[in-house]
Protein backbone atom coordinates (compact mmCIF):
# COMPACT_ATOMS: atom_id res chain seq x y z
CA UNK A 1 0.00 0.00 0.00
CA UNK A 2 1.20 3.55 -0.66
CA UNK A 3 3.33 5.14 2.58
CA UNK A 4 2.63 8.81 0.83
CA UNK A 5 -0.31 11.35 1.98
CA UNK A 6 -2.20 11.24 -1.15
CA UNK A 7 -4.23 8.16 -1.80
CA UNK A 8 -6.55 9.27 -4.51
CA UNK A 9 -5.10 7.43 -7.60
CA UNK A 10 -5.79 9.95 -10.33
CA UNK A 11 -4.93 12.79 -8.12
CA UNK A 12 -1.88 10.69 -7.36
CA UNK A 13 -1.50 10.17 -11.21
CA UNK A 14 -1.35 13.46 -12.36
CA UNK A 15 1.73 14.38 -9.79
CA UNK A 16 3.32 11.59 -11.28
CA UNK A 17 3.20 13.39 -14.46
CA UNK A 18 4.17 16.85 -13.32
CA UNK A 19 7.21 18.32 -15.12
CA UNK A 20 9.21 21.63 -14.46
CA UNK A 21 6.54 24.44 -14.96
CA UNK A 22 3.28 22.18 -15.69
CA UNK A 23 0.24 22.88 -13.54
CA UNK A 24 -2.52 21.30 -11.15
CA UNK A 25 -5.07 23.47 -10.38
CA UNK A 26 -7.35 23.04 -6.86
CA UNK A 27 -10.48 24.47 -7.35
CA UNK A 28 -13.94 25.40 -5.26
CA UNK A 29 -17.77 23.74 -6.19
CA UNK A 30 -18.29 26.31 -8.57
CA UNK A 31 -15.62 26.58 -11.01
CA UNK A 32 -16.86 25.69 -14.37
CA UNK A 33 -13.98 22.98 -15.07
CA UNK A 34 -14.02 21.45 -18.26
CA UNK A 35 -15.50 17.77 -18.80
CA UNK A 36 -12.06 16.59 -19.89
CA UNK A 37 -9.97 13.66 -19.13
CA UNK A 38 -8.40 16.38 -17.05
CA UNK A 39 -11.21 16.46 -14.63
CA UNK A 40 -10.84 15.33 -11.27
CA UNK A 41 -14.24 15.63 -8.99
CA UNK A 42 -13.47 14.56 -5.10
CA UNK A 43 -16.68 16.83 -4.41
CA UNK A 44 -19.32 14.77 -2.08
CA UNK A 45 -21.57 17.14 -0.82
CA UNK A 46 -20.97 21.19 0.51
CA UNK A 47 -17.29 21.63 2.13
CA UNK A 48 -16.46 18.26 1.61
CA UNK A 49 -14.00 17.83 1.22
CA UNK A 50 -12.75 21.39 1.67
CA UNK A 51 -10.14 23.47 -0.36
CA UNK A 52 -7.37 23.56 2.15
CA UNK A 53 -7.44 20.03 2.91
CA UNK A 54 -6.78 19.16 -0.69
CA UNK A 55 -4.46 22.08 -1.02
CA UNK A 56 -2.08 20.69 1.90
CA UNK A 57 -2.56 17.07 0.80
CA UNK A 58 -1.32 18.00 -2.55
CA UNK A 59 1.25 20.10 -1.44
CA UNK A 60 2.67 17.23 0.18
CA UNK A 61 4.09 15.89 -2.52
CA UNK A 62 4.39 18.60 -5.06
CA UNK A 63 7.50 20.92 -5.19
CA UNK A 64 5.81 24.01 -6.07
CA UNK A 65 7.68 26.97 -7.49
CA UNK A 66 4.67 29.31 -7.78
CA UNK A 67 1.21 29.67 -7.04
CA UNK A 68 -2.18 31.18 -9.13
CA UNK A 69 -4.50 33.09 -7.22
CA UNK A 70 -7.65 35.14 -8.33
CA UNK A 71 -6.99 38.82 -7.73
CA UNK A 72 -10.54 38.90 -5.61
CA UNK A 73 -9.60 36.34 -3.31
CA UNK A 74 -7.60 39.46 -1.70
CA UNK A 75 -11.11 41.25 -0.40
CA UNK A 76 -13.78 38.42 -0.71
CA UNK A 77 -11.77 35.44 0.95
CA UNK A 78 -9.41 36.68 3.28
CA UNK A 79 -9.18 33.80 5.71
CA UNK A 80 -8.68 31.53 2.67
CA UNK A 81 -5.58 33.40 1.58
CA UNK A 82 -3.96 33.61 4.85
CA UNK A 83 -4.36 29.85 5.18
CA UNK A 84 -3.13 29.24 1.71
CA UNK A 85 0.13 31.85 2.72
CA UNK A 86 1.38 29.68 6.07
CA UNK A 87 0.52 26.10 4.00
CA UNK A 88 3.19 27.32 0.82
CA UNK A 89 5.71 29.12 3.02
CA UNK A 90 7.85 31.99 1.61
CA UNK A 91 9.79 30.75 -0.70
CA UNK A 92 6.57 30.60 -3.21
CA UNK A 93 5.97 33.38 -6.13
CA UNK A 94 2.25 34.59 -5.57
CA UNK A 95 0.29 35.92 -8.74
CA UNK A 96 -3.10 37.29 -8.32
CA UNK A 97 -4.83 37.32 -11.81
CA UNK A 98 -8.06 38.38 -12.38
CA UNK A 99 -10.67 35.48 -12.25
CA UNK A 100 -11.52 35.14 -15.55
CA UNK A 101 -8.14 34.21 -16.59
CA UNK A 102 -7.81 31.67 -13.63
CA UNK A 103 -11.01 30.03 -15.64
CA UNK A 104 -9.08 30.41 -19.01
CA UNK A 105 -6.46 28.63 -17.96
CA UNK A 106 -7.92 25.54 -16.66
CA UNK A 107 -7.86 24.85 -20.20
CA UNK A 108 -3.97 25.62 -20.76
CA UNK A 109 -1.65 22.99 -22.26
CA UNK A 110 0.23 22.61 -19.21
CA UNK A 111 -2.18 21.95 -17.20
CA UNK A 112 -2.13 18.46 -16.23
CA UNK A 113 -5.01 17.80 -14.11
CA UNK A 114 -8.11 20.14 -12.43
CA UNK A 115 -9.34 19.14 -8.98
CA UNK A 116 -12.84 19.94 -7.81
CA UNK A 117 -13.54 20.26 -4.33
CA UNK A 118 -16.86 20.71 -2.36
CA UNK A 119 -15.39 24.04 -1.31
CA UNK A 120 -18.02 26.61 -1.37
CA UNK A 121 -16.37 29.91 0.04
CA UNK A 122 -15.76 32.33 -2.96
CA UNK A 123 -12.43 32.37 -4.97
CA UNK A 124 -11.15 28.98 -3.15
CA UNK A 125 -8.97 28.32 -6.44
CA UNK A 126 -5.77 28.12 -7.15
CA UNK A 127 -3.16 27.08 -9.82
CA UNK A 128 0.19 25.50 -8.30
CA UNK A 129 3.28 25.84 -11.11
CA UNK A 130 5.48 22.83 -10.29
CA UNK A 131 9.07 23.27 -10.04
CA UNK A 132 11.94 20.57 -9.92
CA UNK A 133 13.49 18.48 -6.48
CA UNK A 134 16.91 18.82 -7.29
Amino acid sequence: MKKTKVLNSNVSHAIATLGHFDLITINDAGMPIPNDERRIDLAITKDLPRFIDVLENVLSEVEVQKIFLAEEIKTQNAEQLKQIKSLIGDNVEISFIPHEEMKQNLNHSLTKANIRTGETTPFSNIALESNVTF
